[in-house]
């Protein structure tokens, strides 16, 4: 495919997020965006329900200090029928990860918790720092793409995309709270407090993306999302597919 500039815009609300779309502008002060060394977007689905899950949410709060990984916690939903319903948890978490599961993920498959998945490509349990570390040196600079995000304002920002794909590809914008401590109040971990790193609040696709080169502005309303207070941008394939490029946003 060829490195076309893309001209895109978008109308409407972003469901989930709330907020109006970010308008895609040809040359919006972005810096240039090329493939090279990229952080790698680390998925850790977890569960208040999940007695196993408290070591790996300790690992992704030292994870997310990386400079080179974007950590973010998924909360699933299926643990809640052990009595007690996680008050993060979210369908679209659980559905995600079966996506990736149904197409395949190297190193361990399937649909479990604690499970870290490195860029959409590799999965391994999510308190095993060997295994994940083994998997952020094989498959953390898989993409093709890069993202390139340049402030404008206190809260405004201008984003660039590169690369190239072999697949449609779409760009999400991921909001998060950066720490969330519960009380759990049964189940199997009952009486426990755990905190939670990076936990997904909202998301929504703002782009599709077919290679070549993009750019737009996010505005300092459109992240302004219910429990949020930091953001990441994530490009990848549909339907539980490789994860491209991804960078915090805030």
């Amino acid at each position: 495919m060829s490195r076309l500039s893309l001209t895109l815009a978008l109308t409407g609300m972003i469901a989930g997020l709330g907020v109006a779309a970010a308008t895609i502008i040809p040359g919006a002060q972005a810096q240039p965006a090329s493939p090279g060394a990229e952080p790698a977007l680390l998925e850790l689905f977890t569960s208040q329900g999940c007695s196993s899950c408290p070591p790996a949410d300790r690992l992704a709060e030292r994870l997310a200090r990386r400079p080179d990984l974007v950590v973010i916690a998924r909360p699933v939903t299926y643990w809640d029928r052990l009595g007690w319903k996680d008050t993060l948890a979210r369908e679209d978490n659980t559905a995600l990860q079966r996506a990736y599961a149904g197409r395949g993920l190297a190193g361990q498959n399937g649909v479990y918790t604690p499970q870290l998945v490195v860029n959409g490509s590799f999965g391994a349990i999510g308190s095993r720092s060997d295994e994940i570390d083994a998997g952020v040196r094989q498959y953390g600079s898989n993409g093709s793409a890069a993202i390139r995000v340049t402030q404008r304002g206190a809260r405004e920002f201008a984003v660039g995309i590169g690369g190239e794909t072999t697949r449609p590809a779409e760009l999400v914008l991921v909001a998060v709270a950066r720490k969330v401590e519960v009380q759990i109040g049964r189940g199997e971990n009952g009486g426990r407090t755990v905190a939670y790193t990076n936990v997904l609040r909202g998301e929504r696709k703002i782009a599709d993306w077919r290679g070549g080169k993009a750019s737009h502005v996010i505005a300092a309303d459109q992240l302004d999302v219910r429990g949020a207070d930091a953001h990441a941008l994530v490009l990848r394939e549909p339907g539980g597919g490789k994860v491209l490029a991804a960078r915090w946003l805030s």
